[in-house]
């Protein structure tokens, strides 16, 4: 029977909370980045990253914690069917910080936590069944009732011809014999660990620790003997981990020397950040050996995984993607320190971005000045403008409903409310940060955009227009090229994904190369949009230079939105008609076309909220239908 599930990992699952300053105390440090942890965790979010078909058995609380776990393992492409709610216990949580090449404190908080509460009736054999290896790690043999669960999975994939791996993963706090203040320690001598250790290692056919983590598992601090000890228990493979001098594996006898064993090439990379990285390297050697490679190959998948993790920040966010770890291997090395080869930074940026939009709807009433303008024309207040964009976030909701594929633009200054109310949607959101109008661009949250941005929900994607054309004037270009940058490397830096709008029409003529010189020159000067906002423009030449334009620099780009410019709903049927030939047009963001009229009726008085809302639905609906039509009449195959 073929099995849908390449491996199940199984064992503890945390939110880990990682000190944004680095070379100082974890006492010292005042924010922190939140993260999905715990090796097993860690394992599914790698190894789905690589390709594998991945699911994880643990337990989590019933609370925000326990729902961020569970969303982002979705997000990352990893069953959940094994991730059981705790109705009664908190998430596990991790403190970690980066102190020098040489120290990263952590701390766990894991008293009476979700994930140690697994247990035997946790453990669905159907599930089991399911996969083709099972992959556990030590903390869970800790215990025992968690041991039992452990086992009994082991024991029914044994008895289902599926592999089983273990990763020592050796905590002595985790053990009970330090206290929470050692979490960083990765050895203390015990012969009761070791016994609970050998009880259990004849049940697997790959055994995976550092030469410490073997220390435990063969009773000895003498690593060959170590290993020797473990081959006597076991017939497994033993991949012992050896830092910078990569790892070996021993399928077979162990030798009188370490480099006796089969070895692969490894990667010397700088030491940013040594947690997490043997969960990366199980994630590159169980991607080798689920498929059939050699040790060599797996060995080598396992080492630059590995080398990834050690560059970057976090555990999970470290590890590469199955196409940045081939670019990796094809193109070569540049620098040690990776987290500042910037080629290779955005292929890992934009290969392991979460969530699919292959079609777009966003209705856009981000507008500003425009609405401002119009209620001082009516001479109604300003204040008004908040309560008509919460209107039209219900009319774009009733559209929505909960397809898919649909999304808003809204601004904070006017459209607070709104903003907060479609938190957690399942909308696609935008926010616009640039001044209405502004040429050369300026911004409205002010010159400090990193601490700015820090502020936004990361659900948020940063939208900027720029009046922008090839021709421009050196001092314009140059001024409006500047904030671009900065704009978006805070927002890149902010975990933000980066919508750039351009309008050249508006400033002067163009023709069917202008769009694309434009989208030439912000790739030549670093900046790499998620996203493209164009004009609608009517002409297959100007369509086809610009998705060109855009799939030569940056193969991995979300796509591109068409906006309206307050076009009569005749010409965006046209310039629909010749977008949805595009496959790199993933649909439009329009505004004007949909809340003009019903805004002046609106803020006149002559209509009530609810049909405002229902006009504006029944614009937006027929938007929809207008580009699903031109989608489909196209086939979207250019």
């Amino acid at each position: 029977m073929m099995k849908r599930l390449d491996v199940i990992t199984i064992g503890r699952s945390s939110v880990d909370l990682y000190g944004a300053q680095i070379g100082g105390r974890l006492e010292d440090m005042v924010s922190f980045n939140k993260y999905i942890g715990g090796s097993p965790t860690n394992m599914a979010c790698g190894t789905a990253r690589l390709g594998l078909k991945s699911a994880l058995i643990t337990r989590v609380g019933d609370e925000h914690m326990g729902r961020f776990i569970r969303e982002k393992l979705v997000a990352e492409g990893v069953d959940v069917r094994g991730v059981v709610t705790d109705p009664e216990r908190l998430s596990a949580l991790v403190l970690l910080g980066v102190r020098d090449q040489e120290q990263f404190p952590l701390i766990f908080y894991r008293e009476n936590c979700a994930d140690m509460a697994l247990c035997e009736e946790d453990i669905d054999p159907d599930f089991i069944s399911d996969a083709r290896c099972v992959t556990v790690t030590g903390t869970h043999l800790s215990h025992p009732k968690t041991r039992a669960a452990v086992l009994k999975a082991v024991n029914l994939a044994r008895d289902g011809g599926a592999k089983t791996a273990l990763d020592i993963d050796y905590r002595p706090n985790l053990w009970g014999l330090s206290g929470h203040g050692d979490g960083e320690n990765r050895f203390i001598a015990s012969d009761t660990v070791t016994k609970e250790l050998q009880a259990t290692l004849h049940l697997f056919d790959l055994i995976v620790g550092t030469e410490e983590e073997f220390h435990i598992a063969g009773g000895t601090t003498n690593t060959l003997k170590a290993l020797e000890n473990v081959r006597s228990i076991s017939n497994a493979t033993l991949v012992c981990k050896r830092g910078p001098m990569g790892a070996v594996a021993f399928a077979d006898k162990i030798g009188t020397n370490l480099d006796d064993g089969i070895s692969g090439p490894g990667f010397a990379v700088d030491v940013f950040n040594v947690l997490g990285a043997g969960d990366g390297f199980m994630s590159g050697l169980l991607k080798g050996w689920l498929t059939d490679l050699d040790w060599q190959t797996s060995l080598k998948y396992a080492n630059a995984c590995g080398a990834f993790a050690v560059s970057r920040h976090g555990c999970t966010p470290a590890y590469p993607s199955w196409e940045e770890l081939q670019f990796f291997f094809d193109r070569g090395m540049k620098t040690p320190e990776l987290r500042n080869d910037a080629e290779l930074e955005q292929i890992h940026w934009s290969t392991n971005r979460t969530g699919a939009w292959p079609e777009m709807r966003v209705f856009a009433f981000d507008h500003r000045m425009q609405l401002e303008d119009l209620a001082d024309e009516l001479k109604v207040s300003r204040d008004r403008i908040g309560s008509f964009k919460e209107l039209c976030l219900r009319a774009a909701r009733t559209v929505s409903g909960d397809k898919a594929g649909y999304g808003i633009l809204c601004d904070r200054r006017l459209g607070r409310d709104a903003l907060y109310a479609a938190a957690g949607t399942g909308l696609w959101i935008g926010r616009p940060v640039e001044v209405p109008g502004s040429r050369p661009l300026q911004l409205e949250i002010g010159p400090d955009l990193g601490t700015k941005l820090a502020e936004w929900p990361v659900e948020h994607v940063v939208k900027v227009l720029c009046f922008y054309h090839p021709d421009d004037d050196a001092q314009t270009k140059t001024d409006q090229e500047e904030t671009i940058v900065r704009l978006a490397d805070a927002a890149r830096a902010n975990g933000l994904e980066f919508l750039l709008e351009v309008i050249p029409s508006k400033v002067r003529d163009c023709n069917d190369e202008t769009t694309a010189k434009v989208i030439e020159r912000f790739y030549d000067i670093g900046v790499y949009p998620d996203w493209w906002k164009l004009e609608p423009m009517k002409s297959d030449g100007a369509w086809h230079n610009a998705c060109d334009a855009i799939a030569k620099n940056d193969p991995y780009c979300r796509g591109i939105v068409v906006l309206g410019l307050e076009a009569p709903e005749a010409e965006l049927v046209e310039s629909f008609e010749v977008a949805a030939r595009y496959d790199m047009v993933k649909g439009f963001a329009v505004g004007r076309t949909i809340f003009a009229g019903v805004a002046r009726e609106w803020l006149s008085g002559t209509i009530t909220d609810e049909d405002a809302v229902a006009s504006m639905a029944n614009k937006y609906r027929a938007l929809c239908d207008t580009w699903d039509a031109a989608r489909k009449k196209s086939g979207g195959a250019a």
